[in-house]
């Protein structure tokens, strides 16, 4: 049995191979970025083998490429491999020496792939989230030009028909020659991203009618398509959580504890979960127990 680690880079791979003792290097060399057939053919001159790679933006390739040949692929928890961090040697061969080692051994901390078609879902749900935020950054610039004359308007009229009504009979006529220029561009950027932004929820819904997970998902109050196609993609499958304690812990729900000598503090959410899981639980809590205070959930929020 051999056991291989690969540390990769935009342009390169370096890939270290040991023996089942985790000891002797029996294999070692540096290969291009998405170069598959070098990477296969290198990898089947050790079998069986295992591979794992370190958290990163291209380890997808990879492991779709080890798929396709039946080699068995690990995907390691980067914060967590102390090891590489704290080693005083560290290099690109060094580091993929110890992550084969530390397979070898079963010391490896590890992380759960999504799928192919979860990492489509996450990136469509990530682009709406940045033309919205770009859009809110828009809007902003436009209300910096209306404090500047002494005129403010509630944030969420001005993408609003009466909004846009303000802006030409009230507030036209105070704004100079550049702020005028400004604000008209702006409204053109911000006709654009709305555009873009109600494709993307058409996209979106079909996508969620088409998932029965989402689909009941949606059946609960608060949550619709977008929050329950992100509670899909996010955490499937469920069961890789062994209890409903580190399900969680990994959205980032449970407040850090300390306790030592019969005291215990209890202080903030932890900041390194899964963020878009907790955003999309805490969000759909308060449209909950706003829409239906009288359920169970909401009398106990």
């Amino acid at each position: 049995m051999y056991f291989a680690g690969i540390d990769a880079h935009a342009k390169y791979l370096r890939i270290a191979v040991v023996n089942k003792a985790g000891g002797a290097v029996v294999g070692e060399t540096t290969i291009k970025s998405r170069d598959v057939e070098g990477l296969c053919a290198f990898l089947s001159r050790f079998q069986p083998i295992e591979v794992v790679v370190e958290t990163c933006p291209f380890w997808p390739w990879i492991q779709e490429a080890l798929e396709k040949t039946g080699i068995p692929f690990r995907l390691a928890h980067a914060k967590q491999l102390r090891a590489i961090a704290q080693n005083a040697q560290k290099n690109d061969a060094v580091d993929g020496r110890l992550l084969a080692r530390m397979l070898a051994t079963g010391l490896i901390p590890q992380a759960m792939p999504r799928s192919r078609q979860q990492r489509e879902w996450l990136r469509l749900l990530r682009h709406r989230v940045w033309l919205v935020r770009l859009r809110t950054m828009t809007v902003n610039r436009i209300h910096a030009q209306l404090h500047q004359t002494g005129l403010t308007l509630p944030r969420e009229r001005l993408l609003r028909k009466e909004g846009v009504r303000f802006l030409k009979e009230t507030a036209w006529p105070l704004l100079t020659p550049e702020q005028r220029r400004i604000v008209r561009t702006h409204l053109r950027i911000i006709t654009s991203l709305t555009r873009m932004i109600r494709g993307l929820d058409r996209i979106i819904r079909q996508t969620g009618q088409e998932n029965a997970h989402v689909q009941r998902l949606c059946t609960i109050p608060g949550i619709g398509s977008f929050w329950g196609l992100l509670l899909v993609a996010e955490i499937l499958p469920v069961n890789r959580f062994s209890s409903a304690a580190k399900f969680v812990s990994y959205c980032g729900l449970a407040p850090r504890t300390a306790s030592s000598g019969g005291h215990t503090w209890h202080g903030a959410l932890p900041a390194d979960a899964n963020r878009w899981v907790r955003w999309a639980l805490i969000s759909a809590t308060a449209t909950h127990v706003r829409r239906c205070p009288d359920t169970e959930f909401g009398r106990a929020y």
